[in-house]
């Protein structure tokens, strides 16, 4: 593939619905493009883009791929995105490499929560979209239903650019409302044809909506408008250019992309209306005088790239995929890690076909490439010159709230799924591992629970090793309400020197959840040694590790040695340390103990008409509602302090009742008293875990 300049780049990303048709448009745009002899199936599994065997297998997009499309003497770099929405993590990032967007809708489904979920994202990023209908060969697919729901969602920003033409039931061409033409497909060419009668006012409707935008452009040609003119087709085509790239206009665009249909006018449109990387900004902080460095994709500024996304294959080997920030990457440059704060030679540069590199000799600014196997690079990282060093804004990833327990089937593989854990994370921002090594469990969050099906699957199938989830641990932890007042003495006798340690203990609370214990002695007369005080405080301090209640570590209480008695030859450390630990354990049943949860502050944003049945679930998971904030887009922030053990499964039950439009997000914020049925059942349940020397 030839090297392109920046004003001949069209970075664009395909977002939508899961099955809207997202890769099919991108298969159909290879087809188009020359990449392939022909066009492969999501259901086949042998699509350009769907390249992994977990998409083949399941039949959906689980990553972002790259397919570089030639195109009247343009390249367009197609981001083919996730629809499902636990692999959000992919689309955020995928959308800041990308300059446009085209937002895929079915003609069958209509606006689907994806939809709405695409759009947002486009408002967030300020992104100049189009969006395409596809499926519009099938019998029950309605063009004119979505562009009338689009316009009540979203008003005169949306444009329709095409409409289609049926005869007999059959899709057979379309009419294009800025030429006022008529076309029609006749195998694989469009030939032009009368516009039919009956579309005759839908034409005007939305030629109208069009020439509105187009007057508004400037005043000069409201003026024009209004006093009737009529502008000619090189007018129009310019302002609804600027109209596309400031996001005021957002054309409507249709076609049937399995069979190609629609997809060649789209290329075309794409390349008429959206912007090259050259009508876009980036900026990032020049770390030498830490000033600002407006790249802005400028070819003669200094190099420098942000590493958008990894690729971490046990196939096709590690892949940093880079979007060129300002001047011009060459094969061998030394590039800078101003995060890691390494240089590396890049040797050769790539364009990546799905999983097919392709080698270039250079990529200009606002181009997407990959660099194979960066060693210490992570996604996120800015690269530059060491002589210019350039810090760029590491792209917004969503948090992961879901996790899952997981064990190692094998535990002589326990350090071989570290290390493909570790290398899944890298290329999965969303996908982190925690030990919660306070609870004796490896964790494993993401977006969601398919999220973690694929993890589970990709490490059996790509790295030969299994593992099981389950449901976590809760953090319980264990305390006191009362005081108590012990005595214990450990006494061993078994010839020669025997153990001998007599304590007198109190214990009470101590008021402060965030320690674990506090220990003071107030001993007179030397009833207990002062160089065995440090073994009674070791007793206390190993004995809270695992409370007397359920097994659970102990918090906030103060343990108090007043008296007691030693022996001058069997006195030990060990025999107090013993003894210690034998008090505590009674004092602490003494006094009332309690089984304390964790309790988290919980976010969840939904639309206003899923309120009630959101605060009446919360409810039901013994949540208790703070307040609501209304927030723009007719959506409502429900805050609740809620137990984190009520959080299990949410992501899915949240799904459920808002149809995916909800979303949340929550915090530790303390320990408050279980219940006591929770109590109950938890303590029945340790009984077993209070016997053994440790916790599996």
């Amino acid at each position: 593939m030839k090297v392109y300049t920046t004003d001949k780049i069209r970075n664009v990303v395909l977002l939508g619905h899961g099955g809207a048709g997202k890769t099919t448009l991108a298969e159909a745009f290879a087809y188009l493009g020359g990449l392939t002899s022909r066009m492969g199936k999501v259901e086949d599994g042998n699509t350009v883009s769907d390249f992994g065997k977990e998409e083949q297998k399941r039949q959906f997009s689980i990553s972002t791929s790259m397919i570089p499309i030639e195109w009247e003497d343009c390249k367009i770099n197609v981001l083919d995105t996730p629809g499902y929405f636990d692999f959000i993590g992919e689309v955020e990032e995928a959308v800041c490499a990308a300059d446009a967007a085209v937002i895929v809708i079915s003609g069958k489904a209509g606006i689907e929560v994806g939809t709405l979920k695409a759009w947002e994202i486009c408002e967030k990023y300020n992104l100049p979209r189009m969006i395409y209908v596809s499926d519009m060969d099938q019998d029950n697919a309605s063009y004119r239903e979505i562009v009338e729901d689009l316009t009540t969602s979203y008003g005169k920003k949306i444009a329709p650019f095409h409409f289609p033409i049926r005869e007999d039931g059959k899709f057979v061409g379309y009419v294009n409302v800025v030429s006022e033409t008529g076309n029609r497909w006749q195998g694989k060419e469009v030939v032009e044809c009368e516009i039919p009668d009956y579309s005759q006012s839908y034409l005007e409707q939305y030629r109208e909506t069009l020439m509105e935008a187009v007057a508004e452009t400037s005043e000069d040609m409201m003026e024009r408008y209004f006093s009737g003119e009529t502008f000619s087709d090189m007018e129009i085509r310019s302002a609804l250019r600027t109209n596309v790239m400031d996001c005021s206009i957002v054309p409507v665009c249709m076609g049937s992309s399995i069979t190609c249909q629609g997809a060649y006018t789209l290329l075309d449109d794409i390349i008429k209306y959206l912007p090259s990387p050259e009508n876009r900004t980036i900026a990032g902080i020049s770390v030498k005088n830490n000033e600002i460095f407006e790249a802005d994709y400028d070819f003669s500024k200094a190099k420098s790239a942000l590493i958008f996304k990894t690729i971490v294959d046990p196939f096709i080997g590690k892949y940093s995929l880079i979007k060129v920030c300002s001047g011009v990457l060459k094969t061998d440059d030394l590039l800078y890690n101003r995060d890691k704060d390494t240089e590396e030679k890049i040797g050769k540069l790539y364009l990546l076909q799905g999983s097919k590199p392709i080698e270039v000799s250079e990529l200009h600014a606002g181009d997407i490439g990959a660099l194979a196997k960066l060693s210490k690079a992570r996604t996120g990282d800015s690269l530059s010159t060491k002589a210019n060093p350039i810090q760029f804004t590491k792209p917004d990833i969503s948090t992961p709230y879901t996790y899952m327990r997981y064990k190692v089937a094998n535990k002589a593989e326990i350090d071989k799924a570290a290390q493909a854990l570790q290398k899944l994370s890298h290329e999965d921002q969303t996908l982190k591992v925690v030990n919660d090594s306070e609870n004796g469990q490896m964790l494993l969050y993401a977006i969601g629970d398919m999220q973690l099906e694929v993890v589970k699957s990709r490490l059996l199938n790509d790295y030969k090793v299994q593992i099981d989830l389950s449901e976590p641990k809760v953090a319980y932890k264990e305390t006191i309400r009362k005081k108590s007042d012990v005595e214990a003495k450990y006494k061993k006798q078994s010839g020669g020197h025997g153990q001998y340690g007599h304590v007198k203990m109190r214990f009470e609370p101590l008021g402060d959840l965030d320690q674990s214990y506090a220990f003071e002695q107030e001993v007179v007369g030397g009833a207990v040694p002062k160089n065995y005080f440090p073994a009674v405080e070791k007793g206390m301090q190993e004995a809270v590790l695992k409370g007397p209640l359920a097994a659970y570590p102990v918090v906030g209480v103060k343990g108090i040695l007043y008296d007691g008695s030693y022996h001058p030859v069997d006195s030990s450390e060990m025999a107090f340390k013993k003894a210690t630990t034998m008090a505590f354990k009674d004092g602490f049943l003494k006094a009332d103990p309690i089984l304390l949860e964790p309790i988290a502050n919980l976010k969840v944003t939904v639309p206003d008409s899923y309120t009630g049945d959101i605060m009446g679930d919360l409810n039901k998971r013994r949540g208790r509602v703070l307040g609501m904030n209304p927030i723009a887009g007719g959506k409502q922030i429900i805050e609740a302090d809620i137990p984190i053990s009520a959080l299990t499964g949410y992501c899915t039950v949240l799904r459920s009742i808002t149809g995916g439009q909800g979303s949340y997000e929550y915090e530790f914020v303390r320990y408050e008293q279980a219940p006591s049925d929770i109590q109950a059942a938890e303590v029945e349940a340790r009984k077993s875990k209070l016997t053994e020397s440790d916790e599996d």
